[in-house]
């Protein structure tokens, strides 16, 4: 049997579990799970991001709230009519997302934000899943060369055929769109190798393909 889109109660990585079980000592208020996806059940947008982070997803139970990397996102979100707030503070705050869900390619918070190559691959089959569910018109955005990895090894793509690079979009057999954006996390806006108008230009095109 396949497995589901999302399993709240996951254990499969024995690293990643044992870590979370000593952020939680650490942390007893914190969320400390695999942290499910969030937002439309049918999306237009489906947004893949790394892993949880350790104060922010990890913490609050939702992708991107909590911590640096979700500022970026959650204003070009409610800019682009993603979203009917700009911040996300809580997982039950008022903020909904319209047409778009975020997901990670790693459900569960990694050590130092690096998941292995094993945990990745174990994490991909629930994003198979869940890619599985899309429709056809649907863009899906990777956030981050891992993130975009993940999601042609769950398709099975070949990379040499699709390239990562920011600001790229490549028409999927499945009827999709794949685009392509660095990753919105504090190194790479702080050092300005991703801009918010870089974001934007991103943002404004998959904003075009899906229509208003």
């Amino acid at each position: 049997m396949s497995l589901p889109v999302f399993d709240p109660d996951c254990r499969h990585c024995k690293r990643l579990s044992g870590f979370l079980n000593e952020v939680k000592r650490d942390h007893p208020d914190y969320f400390c799970r695999p942290v499910p996806p969030f937002g439309a059940k049918q999306p237009k947008l489906l947004i893949v991001g790394l892993a949880p982070g350790l104060h922010g997803a990890n913490r609050t139970g939702r992708p991107f709230t909590g911590d640096y990397a979700g500022i970026l996102l959650y204003e070009t979100l409610h800019k682009f009519g993603f979203s009917t707030r700009p911040e996300s503070v809580a997982a039950d705050d008022s903020l909904k997302l319209k047409q778009c869900r975020i997901t990670n390619a790693v459900k569960c918070l990694p050590p130092a934000n690096k998941p292995t190559g094993g945990e990745i691959t174990t994490c991909n089959t629930y994003l198979t899943q869940e890619l599985a569910g899309l429709r056809q018109g649907t863009v899906v955005l990777a956030l981050g060369g891992i993130a975009h990895n993940a999601v042609l090894k769950a398709l099975g793509l070949k990379l040499k055929d699709y390239p990562f690079g920011h600001g790229k979009f490549y028409p999927l057999p499945s009827g999709w769109m794949l685009a392509t954006s660095y990753h919105c996390s504090r190194y790479n806006t702080q050092t300005r190798r991703l801009t918010e108008a870089m974001f934007d230009a991103v943002f404004r095109r998959i904003r075009r393909h899906i229509g208003q």
